[in-house]
């Protein structure tokens, strides 16, 4: 399954897709950019006069990267043009080290813990522009295949 393939059927869309770029992705992990824009939503009201990105949305980068993208991928010998991955998540543990600020790209990097009983666990990590560990933890979700 190719890269592309994968960011296409990702089941977001702007202004909640963070998958800008994947540029590894195998059975056992993937690793993927998002660029923070300086006008994203959530900077509005987030610290006033010193916007940061929340927690929840740096979680959310590592979910859609480190879990969707990398769910999508397992699925592949099941997956047609009408049947769609379904991916929940179903917990996080996330510890947050330092900040990320409007316009830094961000990496992520996904190891898959395990893949059974259609639910999938990672280890994840995002690092900043300066490869320093922003946050890290592990994540799961169930994943299936829906019929459109």
């Amino acid at each position: 399954m190719k890269i592309e393939t994968i960011i296409k059927h990702l089941p977001y869309q702007a202004p909640f897709l963070f998958v800008e770029e994947l540029t590894y992705i195998s059975e056992n992990g993937v690793k993927g950019y998002h660029t923070f824009k300086n006008d994203e939503y959530f900077y509005k009201g987030h610290f006033k006069d010193n916007p940061i990105t929340p927690g929840v949305i740096l979680t959310e980068v590592m979910a859609q990267i480190g879990l969707v993208c990398l769910g999508i991928y397992l699925l592949k010998d099941e997956f047609s043009e009408i049947k769609k991955p379904l991916i929940a998540l179903t917990s996080s543990n996330i510890d947050f080290f330092l900040t990320v600020k409007p316009k830094e790209r961000v990496e992520v990097v996904s190891e898959k813990i395990y893949f059974r009983f259609n639910k999938l666990k990672c280890n994840v990590q995002l690092f900043n522009e300066k490869n320093e560990l922003v946050c890290k933890g592990t994540i799961s979700g169930m994943l299936k295949l829906m019929d459109e």
